[in-house]
């Protein structure tokens, strides 16, 4: 009897995470910090109308498209390429639907004539798309350093530092890098980068930096003087609740522990680091954060994202961490996808930098709303023709009608 009371007492104090000291086993100090207990956190999605009208996020996908048949027209030696030239390339260029149907889609972009031979469709850039092509150029070139900056973060994000081209090359529209880049690889880097071998044959990128890097997160809370260049540091998430989105309380409590919990930057060596504490648990959702933060949308395809987790030592669950935290991310179901996006940068516009490049894709995109009111005036002259060639002929008929007849008919 005495030996079931002792084991009743030893279970219920281990539950409780209270054993004497005498029963607990000596952790190394470290391990006291890293562990948590786990609070299970579940919200119903809720849509959000202020995230879901961002047009250059939504239309991102669309307009990747349309850039990757801009440029095959601009490389051209004349500027205009034969339908015959892109007919067969509709799944490089990711193109759902027949591409001379697609082109057709956007005349404000894609202009069509008929060729020298054989009567094809041929199709050049409009004068604005030109204008916008050559801007788009001008950035890329001054902005270089700028843009090969975030670059190299996201290859010093990885646990090696080393990523291999086939997932740089995913990541290069996300970056506002071209999608030949990987082509001129030599020419385009810096002394930096350097190309290693990955395994199986393959290569990757890896990056040489002696100094240190900080994340957005760390440079804004040393700019308020909340921290030092140390990322042990306990550095909380700004946070961008949703209207209607509440709490319960269970959850309020655990995010607020959570936020008091030290910062681990995603540059930082994570070797030491218990994956199933708290802490961990922050460092992904920093990782998160200064993934999209150096993005061009300060968002991607959720999908995009998961390809990621072998690369840069992200748990095999790592799309809970938006829905555990909806006030930093909002996930858009839009579009036939699931996008992630950043709250912070779309409520606080001096927090991240802007991208050089997010300036052009607004003005591609307001090109391709161009489109539809182009298509629509065409249909509705087109509707005005044919019911004015309808109306005539009523007409002739009746003045072409024999009076006699209706004479006769009368009688």
């Amino acid at each position: 009897m005495h030996t079931y009371r002792n084991l009743r007492y030893v279970l219920y104090f281990s539950k409780n995470h209270l054993l004497p000291s005498s029963c607990q086993t000596q952790k190394t100090p470290h391990l006291y910090i890293q562990t948590a207990s786990y609070v299970d956190v579940y919200m119903k999605w809720k849509r959000d109308s202020y995230y879901e009208k961002i047009e250059h996020i939504h239309q991102s996908i669309e307009l990747k498209r349309i850039i990757s048949l801009k440029n095959c027209i601009s490389r051209d030696p004349n500027g205009c390429i034969a339908i015959s030239a892109v007919s067969k390339r509709g799944r490089e260029f990711e193109v759902p639907i027949k591409v001379a149907r697609f082109l057709r889609q956007y005349p404000s972009i894609f202009e069509e004539f008929t060729g020298p031979k054989y009567n094809l469709p041929w199709f050049r850039l409009t004068q604005e798309a030109i204008e916008i092509d050559s801007e788009e150029k001008r950035v890329c070139e001054q902005s270089k350093l700028e843009i090969l900056e975030r670059l190299k973060k996201l290859v010093l994000m990885s646990k090696d530092k080393v990523l291999p081209f086939k997932i740089v090359q995913g990541m290069l529209w996300y970056l506002g890098l071209p999608e030949d880049f990987l082509h001129n690889i030599e020419r385009n880097l810096d002394t930096s980068f350097s190309i290693v071998e990955v395994g199986d044959g393959l290569k990757g990128l890896a990056v040489n930096c002696e100094g240190k890097v900080l994340s957005v997160l760390q440079k804004n809370a040393m700019n308020k003087g909340l921290c030092s260049e140390d990322s042990t540091d306990v550095i909380e998430f700004p946070l961008f609740p949703s209207k209607g989105l509440r709490l319960r309380k269970k959850i309020d409590i655990w995010l607020k522990d959570f936020q008091k919990l030290p910062y681990v930057s995603p540059y930082e060596d994570i070797s030491n680091l218990n994956p199933d504490s708290d802490v961990a648990e922050k460092r992904v959702v920093g990782l998160l954060h200064e993934l999209l933060s150096i993005f061009v949308d300060h968002s991607a395809e959720r999908k995009k994202l998961l390809c990621l987790k072998k690369y840069l030592g992200l748990p095999q669950k790592v799309h809970k961490a938006f829905e555990r935290h909806p006030h930093m991310f909002y996930l858009s179901l839009k579009s036939k996808t699931c996008t992630a996006i950043l709250k912070e940068p779309f409520n606080d516009k001096t927090s991240i930098e802007r991208h050089p490049l997010l300036s052009a894709r607004k003005k591609y995109i307001k090109l391709m709303k161009g489109s539809q009111v182009i298509l629509k005036n065409r249909r509705v002259n087109n509707r005005y023709v044919s019911s004015g060639k309808k109306k005539l002929d009523l007409d002739l008929d009746y003045v072409e009608e024999d009076t006699d007849d209706v004479v006769e008919r009368a009688l």
